[in-house]
């Protein structure tokens, strides 16, 4: 049934007690899933997952006196807190019908690890491993890391029945450890692909996330663009739509894909880079010479954005913020001062700063102009915009010399036109016209209060 491995995990020592802790009050309790898989590729676990034939009531009795919080002790799990680490602690069970694709209707506990090991997605997480038994893997999780595969334990069309989210899961895991999905598995996955629309957009969010930051996402986008598109049918005119335009060398999707690849791996900037160009098709004409143009793509994408954030309950500001930089990405940059300035104003620094990247990554993606070009672009863009902050310009009405009570105490009114005041010298100073001087501001606001 198990055989011993290399390399050998190296549990935290709290893992060790919670595992030790069960074991002598005779109990089996192995380390399993995530754990596993990602120790025999070589990585540090984020998460102990422990799971165990101690039942609710015997796991209650075994911790009883350490901390630990009653995850859902019905379902057969509570989380174990040792110097402030969480592991988490599961009754072997099996699932009921999975009548809404989503959730098992039922959970029955068994005593049978290889009946709880056979309920999970893929082979590379359904191995169990303890300290002096070695490695548990029934269904040849080791042989597929190996090899580099992403496989369903038993029938892909059960385990996705069972749950739709693991076609996404599916590839979340190919884009981030740069695994192949086997070939009945990806078959699976491409006839099943829409059921993942029944699953709540948050966890699709999630998934989502991890996906367009593996560091094989354009491979994945790439080559399961049906999967993607079956999931976001918003997305599908983008796949094979020819720009028709000298400033393209690429498809659509193709452009699409790139610009994730070169943008930093961070959730939102990736995000924007996936849609900044979804609204092309809807605003797409060719002109008498037959080349293609997108006016006014900018705003379509962003109602196709704001579709598909609603959908997936984005937090509000991440919501605007990607939404502002899908609407800007190919806003006109220089390092002038002054417009960089009044950009700063518009927009604050953390979203110039991501401008210049959304523009540079957009830029590469289009295949007409050398990467090492727009690298150059940006790398002057950010000096230009360093150098500016050094100076600690005013681009603020918080950071302007003067209040609204100083214009009161200088004879203006309070309302309406105290706002227009202080918002016209805000305007003068980004300019140069006045320093950012409080008797300067004063007077300047004299001079256009004066007939």
């Amino acid at each position: 049934m198990c055989a011993r491995t290399e390399p050998r995990l190296t549990p935290p020592d709290d893992a060790l007690r919670v595992v030790r802790r069960l074991n002598a009050a005779g109990h089996r309790a192995y380390f399993v899933g995530g754990c596993v898989r990602d120790s025999l590729l070589g990585l540090m676990p984020k998460d102990w997952d422990i799971c165990t034939d101690a039942g609710p009531d015997a796991m209650a009795e075994v911790f009883q006196g350490w901390h630990v919080v009653e995850t859902g002790l019905k379902h057969g799990t509570l989380t174990v807190m040792l110097n402030h680490q969480p592991y988490e602690v599961t009754t072997f069970r099996v699932d009921g019908a999975y009548t809404d694709h989503r959730h098992p209707d039922s959970v029955a506990f068994t005593d049978d690890l290889r009946e709880d090991l056979r309920r999970r997605d893929f082979t590379v997480n359904a191995m169990a491993w303890h300290p002096e038994e070695g490695l548990i893997d029934l269904f040849h999780g080791q042989e597929d890391l190996q090899a580099g595969l992403i496989r369903c334990v038993g029938d892909p069309r059960e385990r996705f029945g069972e749950d739709a989210l693991r076609i996404l899961r599916a590839l979340r895991f190919a884009a981030c450890y740069g695994l192949s999905i086997e070939d009945e598995t990806a078959k699976a996955m491409r006839d099943m692909a829409e059921d993942v629309r029944l699953v709540a957009g948050e966890r699709i969010r999630v998934e989502m996330d991890k996906l367009l930051c593996g560091r094989a996402a354009e491979s994945i986008l790439r080559d399961y663009a049906d999967v993607i598109t079956a999931i976001f049918p918003a997305l599908k005119p983008m796949v094979g739509f020819d720009q028709k335009s000298p400033w393209h060398h690429w498809e659509l999707w193709e452009h699409t894909v790139r610009a994730v690849g070169f943008i930093a791996p961070d959730p939102l900037l990736r995000w924007v880079m996936l849609l900044h160009d979804s609204g092309k098709p809807a605003a797409f004409t060719v002109d008498e010479q037959g080349v293609g143009h997108a006016f006014g793509h900018q705003q379509h994408s962003v109602k196709i954005a704001a579709r598909l954030f609603d959908g997936m309950h984005f937090d509000t500001r991440t919501r605007e913020r990607a939404l502002l930089l899908i609407e800007k990405h190919d806003l006109s940059m220089t390092p002038d001062a002054k417009l960089l300035t009044r950009q700063l104003n518009r927009f604050g620094e953390e979203a110039v700063r991501q401008l210049i990247a959304v523009h540079c990554a957009d830029g590469k993606a289009k295949g007409t102009v050398q990467p090492e070009t727009m690298d150059a672009w940006a790398s002057e863009m950010t000096e230009a915009l360093d150098a500016l902050l050094a100076q600690k310009p005013c681009f603020t009405l918080s950071g302007l010399a003067v209040k609204g009570s100083d214009l009161i105490a200088a004879g203006m009114q309070p309302g309406k036109q105290l706002g227009d005041m202080l918002q016209r010298l805000l305007e003068v100073v980004m300019d140069g016209e006045v320093p950012n001087d409080r008797e300067a501001l004063l007077r300047k606001a004299k001079e256009i209060q004066a007939p």
